[in-house]
């Protein structure tokens, strides 16, 4: 993958390039909220690790612009405020997974990864499947018009489902990419969180592939 990593201190971004390298990625940096939007304008990214704090502003805006403009570029964003309220902020701006300061390099490794094999969004950002429409570049979701709370880690599975393109997506990957582990307890939640997406949003808009997996409804583009 192309990865961006948006830090302002050349340590980490030393540190990152080095662990990310290794892993086989093609690693660029910057050091500025205007150097990022500068490296952003090729196209030539395919994920961005971001750093809240930088010296010309929020990290959290560059979400908001990437989401603005509609792309689906995934985001791991680094913080040294772990506070639930912060990470529920990041969510709304469209970051797609957050790790606190300081973090341990082989499980940012290990994000990066599952966040790169979620794969790219099908062309449009917009789905309808019966009475309900996502709108997955601004993680909003409607039912007959009415806009329907998900959580984030509804969206991270509905985000999987729809990258995928109605292919079937088996249950240990989801686990694996939405959760980072297989078990008892984070399959059981899975099978909640499914059952809550389709009360939420109706039960077409998932199908369940019998000793397969689940695949997303057939939709309107």
């Amino acid at each position: 993958m192309r990865i961006l990593v948006v830090d302002d201190h050349d340590e980490v971004r030393s540190l990152l390039r080095r662990a990310l390298t290794r892993d086989g990625h093609l690693v660029r940096s910057a050091a500025s909220l205007s150097a990022a939007r500068n490296t952003l304008q090729a196209r030539d990214v395919d994920l961005v690790v971001l750093d809240l704090g930088l010296p010309d502003g929020e990290g959290l805006d560059l979400c908001r612009e990437v989401r603005k403009a509609g792309g689906a570029l995934p985001i791991l964003v680094l913080t040294a405020q772990s506070q639930m309220s912060r990470r529920i902020e990041g969510f709304e701006a469209g970051a797609d997974d957050f790790l606190c300061k300081p973090f341990a390099v082989a499980e940012l490794r290990v994000r990066v990864q599952a966040l790169g094999r979620r794969g790219a969004l099908p062309r449009g950002t917009r789905l309808r499947v019966g009475r309900a429409e996502l709108d997955l570049a601004a993680r909003r979701a409607t039912l007959a018009g009415q806009e329907v709370p998900i959580t984030a880690r509804e969206w991270s599975i509905l985000d999987l489902l729809i990258r995928r393109d109605g292919r079937v997506v088996s249950r240990d990957e989801i686990l694996d990419i939405v959760w980072g582990e297989t078990g008892a307890s984070t399959s059981a939640s899975l099978d909640v969180m499914i059952g809550r997406i389709r009360r939420k949003l109706g039960e077409s808009l998932v199908r369940t592939i019998r000793g397969e997996g689940y695949a997303l409804g057939r939709g309107e583009p």
